[in-house]
């Protein structure tokens, strides 16, 4: 196992809240409950606080902020039905593309 198996485990994780239902136990159950609007503004919230641990040069308000956005991204992609491996697959088609090319292939 490797650091990046606790994606995949999350993803599990927060798909069986989102089947199983509203239980108020849960956050991201609650999250789910509340609808996309909400998972949304958390992302938002999250991204936020992203930039204000960048600004203040905080290596460690970084790293756990970005945790928290990724667990909310986690909770929009299972939203949505896509899975963090997607979201690897696309990223692994780009390796070796420069961004340019990148945004250039896609569809206007």
């Amino acid at each position: 196992m490797n650091e990046f198996d606790v994606l995949s485990r999350l993803n599990d994780v927060i798909l069986s809240r989102k089947i199983s239902g509203e239980d108020e136990s849960s956050y991201v159950s609650t999250l789910f409950a509340r609808g996309q609007d909400q998972i949304l503004k958390k992302i938002s919230e999250e991204a936020a606080e992203v930039i204000m641990a960048s600004k203040d040069d905080n290596a460690d308000a970084i790293v756990k902020e970005v945790a928290d956005l990724w667990f909310h991204c986690l909770i929009v992609l299972a939203y949505h039905q896509v899975s963090a491996k997607d979201v690897a697959e696309e990223l692994a088609n780009r390796e070796g593309l420069s961004g340019i090319q990148e945004k250039l292939s896609r569809p206007k």
